[in-house]
């Protein structure tokens, strides 16, 4: 493959509109990643970064599935006895077949915006684009590498007995991210795992609170939402892998099942859902009291490969899109806590793109007068935040909701170089807004498209978490 300038000024832009839209309205504007999986320690820490193998491969699922796909020995992809440049060398290799695959489209946008670097990467132009981008690596920090995308706040994904020891730090510090954390309540859920008990003495640990009836364990989870929002906290998540429902669940039912538990009984599956149940309605409850944003990224099927999983752990990269159903759990868990009045802000993201539909229709059965686009269907997610999803996710909303309430994009990553995925999006929506422009389906007025390209890129994000920003 010969090398070109093909991360150019007007990439994705095909029309004069779609130009205009981005460069006069979208480009310049900063980034609020309301979701991500970023490292506040690393942020903390402030230490420069020093290796692109770091930025890139650690961590990153997205590229070890492809490098797997192209035959790469796991030795080079998640293995310890290799050195950094052979796992580059080897990412490289890979780059020239993820020609279509959004990687392709992220890796050279990447070089581009952090490097300058215009070369497409492979095994002919790897050397030089390792040490090229070592040296710059060499001097930055995470935080400075998020000032200079103009990254205003990162929502970072954090547990409920997370200390939050380095939110504070950074909160202290001279940054100019803001770095906010997210309830993440996963953990929360897990009463049928053996895990659940090591992690009950976790949470009695972080809340200061003996966890011995059910009772402890909802003082305990108030004492650490409350703690986690006088960390500035404004959202909450949810990301169980599974088939989910909401049944009635009365709370002397659940205090019974809660203490055959911390008694070593083994719980039914009804009864897992029952507790469930209760634990989903009763957190929706406190989101809502203290005005948080509730997240719901539904309908993976997780660690689908055990000798992998069993190799290197969770977030092996062996996460797939799941056939599980989620329409009525929605709607019996939002109906709820509509039917109290404590139904929160809401984010719903799915993961299998049948589902588009499903999703953006069962938002607007809760929407009110409450906030404009409170119950939003979120971005294209992991495997559907590529320029197909986007472009499908946006036309789904446009038709089943309101696009101009929209919140817009989000890295849901855990690399510090992933935030061009903003700028790339950014060109998805113009281009698309542009193209109903050429087809006469929407006015040719750029000052009200513009607007709503600035709405949907900054502002609508800015004021539907509340971010205080200087």
């Amino acid at each position: 493959m010969k090398t070109s300038n093909f991360i150019t000024d007007n990439f994705i832009l095909q029309s004069e509109i779609a130009k205009t839209l981005y460069h006069d309205y979208a480009k310049d504007l900063p980034i609020l990643d309301y979701h991500n999986h970023l490292s506040p320690q690393l942020i903390a820490e402030d230490k420069p970064i020093r290796n692109i193998t770091d930025a890139w491969l650690n961590g990153d699922h997205y590229k070890w599935r492809a490098m797997r796909a192209n035959g790469i020995d796991e030795i080079y992809i998640t293995g310890s006895a290799t050195s950094k440049k052979e796992k580059f060398l080897k990412w490289a290799e890979t780059v020239p077949y993820t020609l279509r695959n959004p990687l392709f489209h992220w890796t050279h946008l990447e070089l581009k915006r952090y490097f300058n670097i215009d070369d497409i990467l492979q095994p002919s132009s790897a050397e030089s684009i390792y040490e090229s981008a070592n040296l710059i690596l060499e001097n930055k920090t995470p935080a400075q590498l998020l000032e200079d995308l103009k990254v205003e706040v990162v929502c970072t994904t954090d547990d409920p007995v997370d200390d939050l020891l380095y939110h504070q730090q950074i909160a202290n510090g001279d940054f100019y991210t803001k770095v906010l954390p997210t309830f993440r309540a996963d953990a929360l859920f897990f009463i049928n795992k053996e895990t659940f008990s090591n992690y009950l003495i976790k949470l009695s640990k972080a809340s200061a609170i003996k966890i011995n009836s059910f009772d402890a364990f909802l003082d305990a989870i108030d004492k650490r939402i409350a703690f986690f929002n006088e960390q500035s906290c404004r959202l909450s998540d949810f990301g169980v892998g599974e088939e989910l429902r909401i049944v009635d669940a009365l709370k002397d039912d659940v205090d019974e099942i809660f203490s055959k538990k911390l008694s070593g009984e083994v719980l039914a599956q009804h009864e897992v859902d029952q507790f469930r149940s209760f634990l989903f309605v009763y957190l929706g409850k406190k989101y809502h009291e203290f005005d948080w944003v509730q997240q719901y990224h539904l309908g993976p099927i997780r660690n689908n490969n055990s000798r992998l999983l069993n190799q290197i752990g969770l977030d092996a990269g062996v996460d797939s899109i799941g056939d599980f159903p989620m329409a009525e759990f929605m709607s019996n868990l939002f109906n709820k806590l509509e039917s109290t009045n404590q139904l929160a802000k809401t984010i719903t993201y799915n993961l299998n793109p049948s589902q588009n539909e499903v999703f953006a229709t069962m938002m607007g059965n809760f929407q009110n007068s409450d906030y404009p686009g409170k119950m939003q269907w979120g971005s294209g997610w992991w495997f559907l935040d590529q320029k197909d999803g986007m472009e499908k996710q946006l036309n789904c909303l446009s038709n089943m909701g309101l696009l101009g309430r929209f919140v817009g994009m989000l890295t849901d990553s855990r690399s510090f170089l992933s935030f061009p995925r903003h700028e790339y999006f950014r060109r998805i929506l113009c281009n698309l807004l542009a193209e109903d422009v050429k087809q006469g389906l929407i006015p040719n007025d750029i000052e009200f498209l513009g607007k709503m390209v600035q709405d949907i890129c900054y502002y609508n994000a800015k004021n539907y978490f509340g971010f205080k920003l200087n």
